[in-house]
């Protein structure tokens, strides 16, 4: 069985900070190529019964004006559904914005995550580090899920030691990300780095 650690590469992370001194914003941006039909990826991620395969279970309306609720997660509101390219959602508070773009690439699809937040907010770039391993973990899910290797409860994988071990993986590479930006200091994401392996991979071993 695939070593779920060697997904890592798999994705392109970055973290920009953006706006003026009014708006400025930390985005942090998860793409990723996935090997299916834009409409398919699109089912993928806007099918209350697909997202509780590979995601978790979504309840509420998703169209432009509907309330959510992600299980276990954060809730919001569905403020741009454009099928099948782009949906955009508040994610949690009305000033946290989740965008989804999916870009058809021949028979296959490029996807594009980006989750901003206000700089008085996430503090710095180092923010990414909060929420960019959760986000990588949901990537990586789809993935799975679009090449037919279900996971089968999406909650109780994401606590398994292999998944713990990608976390370790993946906080490592938003790390990188966010020192070559320049958008935090190194004590930023030193303490950060602390922190997401505490949330996301506190056991994680090897």
């Amino acid at each position: 069985m695939r070593d779920l650690v060697d997904e890592i590469v798999a994705a392109h992370r970055d973290v920009v900070r953006r706006g003026d001194d009014d708006a400025e914003l930390i985005a942090v941006t998860a793409r990723r190529r996935y090997d299916a039909a834009v409409a398919d990826v699109w089912d993928a991620v806007t099918d209350p019964a697909r997202l509780a395969r590979w995601f978790a279970p979504v309840s509420g309306e998703l169209r432009v004006g509907g309330a959510f609720q992600v299980e276990g997660n954060a809730g919001g509101e569905v403020t741009e559904c454009d099928p099948p390219h782009a949906f955009t959602v508040t994610w949690g508070g009305p000033q946290s914005v989740v965008r989804l773009r999916l870009t058809p690439d021949g028979e296959a699809t490029e996807l594009s995550l980006e989750h901003s937040v206000p700089v008085a907010f996430a503090g710095s770039g180092a923010g990414a580090l909060y929420v960019g391993p959760g986000w990588d973990v949901a990537v990586l899910g789809l993935a799975l899920h679009l090449r037919g290797e279900e996971v089968g409860d999406p909650a109780a994988w994401e606590g398994t030691p292999e998944v713990a071990r990608f976390n370790a993986a993946t906080i490592d590479a938003w790390a990188e990300v966010v020192r070559a930006s320049g958008t935090a200091q190194p004590e930023e994401v030193d303490g950060a780095v602390a922190a997401a392996r505490a949330q996301f991979a506190p056991d994680a071993v090897g």
